[in-house]
């Protein structure tokens, strides 16, 4: 994870809010250990997810391309955050990456397929070039 604008988005910048389900130990732990410097919100409800539709999936997390790529970091030495058991809640939660403006209209929205699944910074800031919208930058 990267603070502030990203990249190539000139002298305008996006304000990213990373939405967790998981406990305050568990959110800390994995900003920590991934070296996450974004504002993090806590959802334990889950009432943010199911706004956006997010839904928990055994199929999507555990489809074979997504083992395979998973078992392909490991050959290569990439790390996973080490979260202890006892903190993880729900493994199979499915995630996304959702644009707003700042009435709160939905510019982008990107429900995950899989795990891994993310849309690029380049069709992130597509999506603020078409809006025209003025954004802002979490320091």
């Amino acid at each position: 994870c990267n603070s502030g604008s990203l990249p190539g988005s000139g002298s305008e910048s996006v304000w990213v809010l990373v939405v967790s389900f998981g406990c305050m130990e568990g959110a800390q732990l994995w900003l920590e250990q991934t070296g996450c410097s974004f504002d993090m919100l806590l959802d334990p409800q889950r009432k943010i997810y199911r706004s956006f539709g997010l839904c928990s999936s055994y199929a999507k997390v555990m489809k074979f391309g997504c083992l395979l790529r998973y078992s392909e970091y490991e050959a290569v030495g990439r790390d996973f955050p080490d979260i202890p058991p006892r903190l993880l809640e729900d493994i199979y939660q499915m995630g996304g990456d959702f644009l707003l403006d700042e009435a709160g209209k939905v510019l982008l929205c990107h429900s995950s397929k899989t795990p891994l699944d993310r849309p690029t910074a380049s069709d992130i800031l597509q999506a603020v070039d078409a809006a025209g919208c003025s954004t802002h930058t979490a320091q």
